[in-house]
C-alpha cells in the first residue's frame, strides 16, 4: 500500500475530528428523508438512522425506542437535544 502525502493524512485527521459533526448533518437529512419516506423505504432509513446514532454512541435503549416509535418528531427532538449540546464551532 502505497504512502498517504501529508495532504492526505490532514484530510483523514480533520474528518475524525469533525465527525461528530459530520454525523449530526447526516441525522439531520434523514430525519427530512424519514417524513417524506413510505413503506419500504421508510424501513432503510430507520436502519440508516439507527447505524448513525450508533456511531454517535446514543444508548442502545434510547435509539430502540426512537425507532419502535416510527415517529420522525421523536427523532427531530433528539436531534435538537444533539445539537445543543453540540459544542459551538
Amino acid at each position: 500500500m502505497a504512502e498517504r502525502s501529508k495532504y492526505q493524512e490532514n484530510i483523514i485527521k480533520n474528518y475524525y475530528k469533525n465527525q461528530d459533526g459530520i454525523l449530526l448533518q447526516r441525522l439531520g437529512e434523514q430525519v427530512t428523508d424519514l417524513y417524506l419516506a413510505e413503506g419500504k423505504a421508510r424501513a432503510t432509513k430507520w436502519k440508516q438512522i439507527r447505524t448513525t446514532l450508533e456511531k454517535l454512541k446514543i444508548p442502545a435503549t434510547r435509539i430502540d425506542h426512537v425507532v419502535k416509535a416510527d415517529n420522525p418528531s421523536l427523532l427531530a427532538k433528539l436531534l435538537e437535544e444533539l445539537l445543543a449540546k453540540e459544542p459551538a464551532k
